[in-house]
């Protein structure tokens, strides 16, 4: 029947009827030019560039899996006695948050799976925002003109982590509400605006009736709307300035090396969408994640023995834990708690340095080059330093903020502990910054000896006069290309501080400080000079190259 209507309208001049639909739509909306530009684009294939995928799959399953929660669960805190399914909890008063969250989890068919599977997403998709974020930062991915994107990231990742806390405190068990109820203290410590805050927030005094059905709107309509726009607009900039790639054969800062989007790429897209589904369901089956049966539900006259938050909110958990109880008493009458704010204050700032990095770099270096050739972070110690020793003071205090824990299992003293913790914030950082910087300077002197002398074969020759030597292979000119294909800049400089007249020139103290940390990001201590072609030349002509 449609081979006959294809030869009606073949006889009359008429495209099929699904090419007529096609061009209406094409001429309405420009759907075939705009897939015409953007489906043959080219992505670079490299491994790392899988951890922003894990991102955008968690997240998609977030989205899914939190519609199908929303179906069931009852935000609000209104008390009732439970007689469900769970017969432990029989004659148990809880809000009606806690009892659809065990009504989820043992009467809705699939429930706990789903419960789980949301979870465990919810840990994957921090977890994968922040290493992508380290492997743009090491790279140098942020640099012009991504910096906007930088910012979305960063967004996204802190959004993230409080759309992940309002959404581990619905259930309202006693894990949860001990963790909300940390977060009344640090409002509470708020100087001046603090306890009109706490009651803004709360409707009232702690716990009040507010809180979980106002956690409920900000979990599943104002952050995920937020997170979902700012995806959108990331995935933009990605496609506007075309993708990142690591320097090698015909890879240039105009051109990108890869696979089309269509097919290939977007197969590949698909089939790893379904493996970290996969995994994350397999991780979700056979792996518990917030037994809140096994807890209770909240009661503000209880603490759960251990309380820990999910790990990416450890960082604040250990400032709060490590810092010392200092107060100050103003005429008597009113009291700051320096124990509670010092690390409020910190927190963010720990967190805002990662926003604020690439800004920094471009100025102090001067550099207002486009870049979408990446970095080997061996070549920017400075960089890589700088980011290690971020990653060691926050992995400190999630060690503060497990200390009792730490202290539990491996039969330790919680003080001694909590000294480490605050000991190492300040000196880990230094060393971590130190050592990164001299591993990156050994590992630019193994790539410049890997140019002049090639590979080490493992094969051992003895001379005619004795001596026995090991035969090196010569690199291939891709490999060649790789190590030395890096750009060495010079740090900037002042100039003469007398003009030609012999007049003293006024140097701000900016350009002063500026020209300072330049060289302190390009100084001779922060490279190994590449090898000349003179050198390469002398070492390869036989000169002592065996």
């Amino acid at each position: 029947m449609s081979n006959e209507n294809g030869a009606t309208n073949a006889r009359r001049g008429q495209a099929p009827r699904g090419e007529r639909i096609a061009d209406w739509a094409d001429g309405r909306l420009g759907i075939y030019s705009l897939a015409k530009s953007n489906m043959r684009k080219i992505f670079p294939d490299h491994w790392s560039f899988m951890l922003g995928e894990i991102c955008l799959y968690s997240f998609i399953i977030i989205i899914l899996t939190g519609v199908y929660l929303t179906l069931f669960f009852h935000p609000s805190m209104a008390e009732v006695v439970y007689h469900g399914s769970y017969v432990p909890m029989h004659g148990i008063r809880m809000t009606q948050a806690f009892e659809s969250t065990l009504h989820i989890s043992f009467d809705v068919r699939g429930g706990l799976l789903i419960r789980q599977i949301h979870h465990w997403a919810a840990l994957v998709f921090v977890a994968g925002m922040m290493v992508h974020m380290m492997r743009v930062f090491f790279t140098g991915a942020f640099r012009k003109p991504r910096e906007v994107n930088w910012l979305f990231g960063f967004l996204l990742l802190v959004l993230g982590m409080f759309t992940g806390f309002t959404g581990y405190s619905l259930p309202d068990d006693l894990l949860s509400g001990t963790g909300v109820r940390f977060i009344e203290g640090v409002i509470l410590a708020m100087p001046l605006v603090g306890s009109y805050l706490q009651m803004f927030i709360f409707g009232g005094e702690f716990p009040g009736h507010d809180i979980i059905p106002r956690f409920f709107s900000v979990h599943v309509l104002l952050l995920p709307g937020i997170m979902l726009g700012l995806l959108v607009a990331h995935l933009i900039l990605v496609f506007y300035h075309k993708h990142t790639q690591f320097p090698g054969a015909g890879k240039t800062e105009k051109n990108v090396v890869g696979m089309p989007l269509l097919p290939v790429y977007m197969a590949k897209a698909g089939g790893f969408f379904f493996l970290v589904f996969g995994v994350i369901s397999v991780i979700a089956a056979i792996a518990s994640i917030n037994p809140v049966w096994a807890i209770g539900p909240y009661r503000p006259d209880q603490v759960s023995t251990g309380a820990q938050p999910d790990w990416y909110m450890g960082f604040a958990e250990g400032l709060v834990r490590v810092m010392p109880g200092w107060e100050w008493d103003i005429a008597g009458h009113y009291t700051v708690n320096f124990g509670v704010l010092i690390p409020i204050i910190i927190f963010p700032l720990v967190l805002a340095a990662i926003a604020v990095y690439p800004f920094i770099e471009s100025w102090v270096t001067g550099d207002k080059r486009e870049h979408h050739l990446l970095d080997r972070p061996r070549n920017a110690p400075t960089r890589t330093g700088f980011g290690v020793a971020w990653l060691i003071a926050y992995f400190v205090m999630l060690i503060g903020g497990g200390n009792d824990l730490w202290a539990t299992h491996f039969h330790l003293s919680i003080n001694s502990i909590t000294w480490f913790v605050r000991i190492a914030f300040f000196v880990g950082p230094v060393l971590g910054f130190i050592v990164t910087k001299r591993i990156c300077m050994g590992l630019q002197r193994r790539d410049r000896d890997k140019v002049l002398h090639g590979r080490e074969s493992g094969i051992i020759k003895r001379l005619p006069h004795g001596e026995f030597i090991e035969v090196h292979e010569p690199l291939g000119q891709e490999q060649l290309h790789a190590l030395t294909s890096h750009e060495q800049p010079k740090p900037l400089e002042i100039g003469p501080e007398v003009d030609e007249n012999g007049v003293e020139r006024k140097v701000k103290r900016s350009q002063k400080l500026r020209a300072k940390l330049s060289k302190g990001f390009y100084g001779e201590d922060n490279y190994i000079p590449k090898p000349t072609v003179e050198e390469y030349e002398e070492i390869t002509s036989g000169h002592g190259h065996h």
